[in-house]
């Protein structure tokens, strides 16, 4: 037995044994709290077995209801002509008509490999949240987008694309006023990082009917996902540039998992969009949807990015 492995096993020994006496001796208190979190768990599952594993943000560990989530599918490739992907589903109220197809054909540049960061993942409105959530908002970061976010983060860092998160409830204690909050957080990251080429808002939608909260609905792998949704705005003079990327990330998306994306929407607005030409708002499910099956479609927003970038 190696001895990497056998230093792992006793302290994997010491610490299980110190978190049984805690728990079931009834040790009050914090400590016996964040020894049973995710993050304790899997540490403990690391120097058991020496796998880095991730477990769900919403359930603590060591409970009958704990369990490993589905690890992240393998990278994909690019899609190889954008131009197939022509009849893309589109809502646009904007008044605009740009031409669609030319846009899909335009070279793709985006450098995201770098020394220093080269995206920047924030939340004008941080604190919505899915299912299970009383009122579909919380400032628990386990819960609402920040969790979402940390897990694009993740996975970019994993494909050497260095990544920002600026956690920021930029909703909170105020909704009114959101995006200009969220506009001063992106033009401080925009002076110190300016490598950034890729800024990501990362939203979830919502809208209430008769049923309940709506539900978006994919299969990814034979898990349930949510779905995804592009929402660009066209109230600036460089608005075109986002779209076209917009529009290819749409469709390395829907190529590499088919029916994970909703309609994209091009907006009379400009969600900040303006202050960055790799300016992008992506709505992750909505409210109806399980924090699970968010994650597992930001899994495959992340897997798109590493796939689309130079």
């Amino acid at each position: 037995m190696e001895e990497s492995h056998i230093r792992r096993v006793g302290a994997a020994a010491v610490g299980c044994a110190l978190v049984l006496r805690l728990v079931g001796g009834g040790v009050p208190g914090r400590l016996a709290e964040e020894l049973v979190q995710p993050d304790a768990a899997a540490f403990l599952v690391y120097l058991e077995t020496g796998r880095n594993v991730r477990f769900s943000p919403s359930e603590p560990g060591f409970t009958p209801e704990f369990a490993e989530s589905p690890p992240a599918e393998a990278a994909v490739e690019v899609l190889a002509d954008f131009s197939e992907a022509a009849e893309i589903p589109l809502y646009n109220p904007s008044g605009e008509t740009p031409d669609w197809e030319a846009l899909l054909e335009a070279p793709l540049d985006l450098p995201l490999h770098a020394a220093q960061p080269t995206v920047l993942i924030l939340h004008t409105h941080a604190t919505e949240s899915y299912e299970g959530v009383p009122g579909w908002r919380t400032e628990d970061e386990n819960r609402n987008m920040l969790a979402i976010g940390a897990r694009v983060a993740e996975l970019l860092e994993g494909q050497g694309i260095p990544t920002v998160q600026l956690r920021t409830l930029h909703d909170h204690p105020s909704y009114n006023g959101s995006y200009v909050r969220a506009r001063e957080s992106i033009r401080e990251a925009l002076d110190r990082w300016p490598d950034i080429r890729l800024v990501l808002d990362l939203h979830r939608d919502a809208s209430d009917g008769a049923n309940g909260q709506m539900r978006t609905q994919a299969q990814v792998g034979g898990r349930d996902s949510a779905q995804l949704m592009l929402v660009m705005g066209s109230n600036h003079e460089n608005y075109q540039q986002n779209l076209s990327l917009a529009l290819k990330l749409h469709a390395q998306l829907e190529h590499q998992a088919p029916g994970i994306m909703r309609p994209l929407q091009l907006r009379p607005s400009r969600f900040n969009q303006d202050l960055s030409p790799g300016a992008l708002l992506i709505e992750v499910g909505a409210a109806g949807n399980t924090q699970q099956e968010a994650l597992t479609a930001a899994e495959q927003l992340a897997q798109a990015i590493a796939a689309l970038a130079g």
